[in-house]
């Protein structure tokens, strides 16, 4: 497999147009020696509730998968913890305003960007809210919808780790309704 950063064939640090493949991993520039990690950026997802046991959706109003279903989310900025970033981002896409964030599980994905592959490291929330009174499609949300957990298809989410985390999501919140 060819690295991502491929498309890289200048150093960032002095310029030199030999920076390449150093390891499975990273890429050096054979001029000053510098050695840079495609690391994972790191980007989170929230799964948040309504009384009614509704998930909240959305609609992709951007490629890639515009027009599927997707979760309140995105990455996190610099700076800022993941829980403060999941927090930003539903308020963005949403207007809701989460007041309590607790992590489930992590899922690693590659993001298409602006013609690059980015790896990422994507953190799934149980989120609860102060209100859904305010719920409005902003940012990359063309809609919201409150579905209904057994009318959810993980099929419908356009992205990769977006729809496997609805799977386990689903099969995890199945398998506690039925304990005792």
């Amino acid at each position: 497999m060819r690295h991502p950063l491929i498309i890289f064939s200048h150093c960032p640090v002095c310029g030199n147009d030999g920076f390449s493949d150093n390891d499975v991993k990273s890429r050096r520039c054979p001029h000053c020696g510098f050695v840079y990690y495609l690391n994972p950026s790191g980007a989170t997802v929230a799964f948040i509730l309504n009384d009614k046991g509704e998930l909240l959706v959305e609609r992709r109003k951007n490629p890639p998968a515009q027009g599927t279903f997707d979760l309140p989310g995105g990455f996190a900025d610099m700076g800022e913890t993941a829980e403060e970033g999941i927090a930003r981002e539903v308020f963005e896409e949403t207007g809701l305003r989460v007041t309590k964030a607790r992590y489930l599980f992590s899922l690693p994905n590659q993001y298409l960007y602006s013609g690059m592959t980015i790896p990422t490291l994507d953190l799934f929330f149980c989120c609860e809210v102060a209100s859904t009174a305010e719920l409005r499609a902003g940012d990359d949300a063309a809609e919201c919808l409150w579905v209904p957990l057994h009318e959810l298809s993980p099929q419908l989410f356009g992205l990769r780790s977006i729809s496997q985390g609805v799977e386990r999501f689903l099969r995890e919140h199945a398998a506690n309704q039925e304990k005792p």
